[in-house]
């Protein structure tokens, strides 16, 4: 946690630009009858019962300190799908950069030995000597700004029954499109000192 929280408290650096990643699932989901269209004085009714279309993967990627945020829809959480969204971050954003500074969870795709899964090993080491990794404690996932925007993307975007992978894509890049033009960034304000005062009881008594 205390890795994490010094993390947050650097100034930018271009050269070593700070990225959070996280994801979530999204169950697609159709209408088994058609909604009864809005009128005035009535809301549109939809049916209760619905059609499961099968699930999505949502790969969120976030630089808090630019308010600027990408999303990517997979079909699958695989190791390989994790890795691919860490190639673009390392070779197709960040190509510049000398090192790409990573918060992620601990989840059992998110380790480097992925880049392996789905690349020649040369490329694979040439993406991770581009990484420093910080991962966030077990239970304590709410330490990583991706995870806070996907709360975001969730009730902004997610909040209704969405059919194919297609209309969530489009969806979702008009929810990242407007929340990047909006500039919308991250002030972290919970310190190493808070966390020693609040959850002290994390901590050993010698």
């Amino acid at each position: 946690m205390e890795d994490v929280l010094d993390v947050y408290r650097r100034p930018y650096d271009e050269r070593r630009p700070l990225v959070c990643l996280d994801e979530a699932s999204k169950q697609l989901v159709g209408e088994a009858a058609a909604p009864i269209p809005a009128a005035p004085g009535r809301p549109e009714r939809v049916d209760y019962e619905y059609v499961r279309n099968g699930t999505t993967s949502l790969f969120m990627v976030a630089e808090p300190l630019l308010g600027w945020r990408a999303v990517k829809v997979t079909g699958r959480r695989t190791a390989k799908d994790f890795a691919e969204v860490v190639r673009w971050l390392v070779e197709d954003v960040h190509e510049e950069a000398e090192k790409v500074v990573l918060v992620m969870d601990n989840l059992n795709t998110h380790k480097l030995a992925s880049l392996y899964e789905a690349f020649p090993p040369e490329r694979a080491r040439r993406i991770v000597r581009k990484l420093e990794v910080h991962h966030t404690p077990k239970h304590g996932s709410w330490l990583n700004v991706a995870e806070i925007e996907l709360s975001v993307l969730s009730r902004q975007c997610l909040d209704r029954r969405i059919e194919t992978r297609e209309e969530l894509e489009r969806q979702v890049a008009a929810w990242e499109e407007a929340r990047n033009e909006q500039g919308v960034g991250v002030r972290w304000r919970f310190t190493t000192a808070d966390a020693r005062m609040k959850l002290r009881r994390l901590y050993p008594t010698l």
